[in-house]
């Protein structure tokens, strides 16, 4: 499967958009970067089931006290993944991922949490399961970890995002590691979208029943389409939110949108959903341009 050609060009006008308007506002970028961190490490963590909620995490990486008892093990989940986001956004200037790029960011991910297994692929008799999918057996892991790094190298031919979606499916079936597989897969996606001069996205626990589809369409049928469209709608979503703020834009709630423009609710948030429309995501909440201009027909 490929991404459509009006996804492409839908994606290349906003890259040329936002280079165009990024110039010289590279403080609002970071701004932006930084307060979009815990939002990242809320939801990846979610998706791993962490019981931690959005405000939570915010408090933890403040250092601020959380009202109720947590788990040490999500207070080191929480700060080591906002590290690891950190470090990649300089990192990835830097060199392309690779064997000991991922190796590190997992040491940085897993360290403190349980030291017998950070930075460094399973081992021989470790083998991992998840749902109904049983991880290739570990004396095929490093083979198997520099064939998709190789591959990915190498494809100069095809979309950007395709072999982004290719690369995280065949990573997370292999799933290289004891623990945290899923954070770390998907903190080199954005990885790979920094190295590319665009932004990171962020895959939403919301969102994490079609998330979840993808690798078992993958791995039932080799079908890549649902991995596509999940990373092109967060890509995206992650432009129009940019582009808005470098405009300067008066930025409101999608429902206050609807209530002023006199439109269908359930449209305007299905058209968001699509990312027909320039509209985001902040603290789980659907925002967009006030000044936006929607074509109710």
């Amino acid at each position: 499967m490929a991404i459509s050609n009006l996804i492409k060009k839908r994606i290349q006008a906003l890259k040329k958009e936002y280079d165009a308007l990024r110039k010289g506002k590279e403080s609002l970028l970071t701004m932006i970067d930084e307060a979009e961190v815990p939002e990242n490490v809320y939801n990846s963590n979610a998706i791993e089931n962490s019981t931690l909620t959005l405000k939570e995490t915010e408090k933890i990486l403040l250092e601020m006290e959380v009202q109720r008892d947590v788990s040490v093990r999500e207070v080191f989940e929480a700060k080591n993944l906002a590290r690891v986001m950190a470090y990649i956004r300089t990192k990835s200037q830097e060199k392309e991922v690779d064997k000991e790029t991922i190796l590190l960011l997992h040491q940085m991910l897993i360290g403190g949490i349980d030291d017998n297994i950070a930075g460094r692929f399973r081992k021989q008799h470790e083998y991992v399961r998840v749902g109904t999918h049983i991880a290739p057996a570990p004396e095929h892991i490093e083979l198997m970890i520099s064939s998709i790094l190789s591959e990915y190298s190498n494809d100069i031919e095809s979309y950007f995002l395709d072999k982004i979606a290719k690369f995280h499916l065949d990573f997370e079936t292999i799933h290289p590691f004891n623990d945290g597989n899923g954070r770390i897969g998907r903190a080199l996606i954005c990885y790979q979208l920094l190295r590319l001069g665009l932004e990171p996205i962020i895959i939403r626990d919301k969102e994490k029943a079609t998330y979840y589809k993808a690798f078992t369409d993958y791995r039932e049928n080799k079908n890549t389409k649902t991995m596509e469209k999940v990373l092109s709608l967060a890509l995206m979503e992650s432009l129009h939110k940019r582009i808005t703020y470098l405009k300067g834009e008066k930025i409101i709630t999608l429902s206050d949108y609807a209530k002023k423009q006199e439109v269908s609710a359930p449209a305007i948030f299905n058209a968001a959903r699509r990312q027909s429309i320039p509209a985001f995501r902040e603290r789980g909440v659907w925002k967009i341009g006030a000044g936006f201009k929607y074509d109710k027909k």
